[in-house]
């Protein structure tokens, strides 16, 4: 197992920002831990990589505890930070050989700084000045910090946030590469980044851990149907939300209406019936595919 948390809780002072999350990723995985701002992704991933201790529970590596041995779980982990502090000042090519150099990886320096300026694709800039760089370039250059000294398991905060549309789809790119070698986990709100990067998502609410299943399995879990039905006249509100089964009802045109009902309740059928107690003419009724962001948003609503 590559990274398991038991039971993780943190505190500050009165405030519960993680509460007991538990959770295993094997090697080889690339999992997505989704959540909407404050939800305690950056917490939790400064736990794992041994920055700040948790208030109980525990954390491991490689079956390594982070607390007990953080020095060689640092040598096992790579870790891009949500603001990806860089030496603005340094050469690419210089930044990475320092980097090199933290890691003690002597003669092998020049050959791995080498090797993952290629892999990162900085080739044409490792001569400029990091502060020279565009955020997709720079977005680079802390990839490869954390993979100069070849870790087992990467860990990314936020690896795209602020990019744009090219430059994110050339990191996503470059993550789901590297995600064929190592062990990755990354954190996003951003519901496109799982579905295009990851096999498995763990989406984390309040602290809490709200579901955690592969990607695929997670868009087919639903809560709720929405079904769109257009009729050929004008209806009153009140005779729509008083169909059978109906929990909201709202209109998404001059007489289309978008009716949410618990999943399992298929009311279709009662919509049919509807329409003909009421001599009304149905001109359309579907229901609509729910996608990770419609989970998403259902798990992380606040009551």
């Amino acid at each position: 197992m590559s990274i398991n948390a038991n039971g993780i809780t943190k505190t500050y002072g009165t405030q519960l920002v993680l509460d007991k999350v538990t959770f295993d990723i094997r090697k080889g995985e690339v999992v997505g831990l989704l959540g909407p701002n404050g939800a305690g992704k950056s917490t939790l991933m400064k736990i794992i990589t041994c920055f700040i201790p948790p208030t109980s529970g525990h954390a491991f590596v490689d079956g390594l505890d982070v607390m007990i041995h953080a020095d060689e779980v640092k040598t096992r982990v790579g870790y891009l930070p949500e603001n990806n502090p860089l030496y603005l000042e340094m050469y690419v090519k210089e930044y990475l050989m320092f980097i090199a150099g933290i890691h003690k990886l002597g003669r092998e320096s020049r050959k791995r700084v080498g090797e993952i300026i290629g892999i990162t694709g900085l080739g044409i800039e490792q001569n400029k000045k990091i502060g020279t760089l565009s955020k997709g370039y720079r977005q680079r250059v802390g990839l490869a910090q954390a993979l100069v000294h070849d870790p087992e398991v990467l860990i990314l905060d936020e690896p795209t946030s602020g990019l744009d549309p090219n430059q994110l789809v050339e990191i996503r790119n470059l993550v789901k590469e590297i995600g064929r070698e190592k062990t990755v986990m990354l954190s996003t709100h951003i519901m496109q980044e799982v579905e295009a990067v990851c096999d498995r998502a763990i989406i984390i609410h309040q602290g809490r851990i709200v579901a955690d299943d592969s990607t695929s399995s997670l868009s087919t879990l639903k809560t709720r149907d929405v079904i769109t039905v257009e009729f050929e006249k004008t209806i009153d509100e009140k005779l729509i939300k008083a169909i059978p089964g109906v929990i909201k009802a709202s209109k998404s045109g001059n007489n289309t209406w978008k009716i949410i009902s618990h999943e399992g309740d298929d009311i279709r059928p009662l919509i049919n019936k509807f329409a003909v107690d009421h001599n009304l003419t149905l001109l359309s009724l579907h229901r609509e595919e729910q996608k990770l962001e419609d989970v998403f948003q259902q798990l992380t609503r606040d009551k």
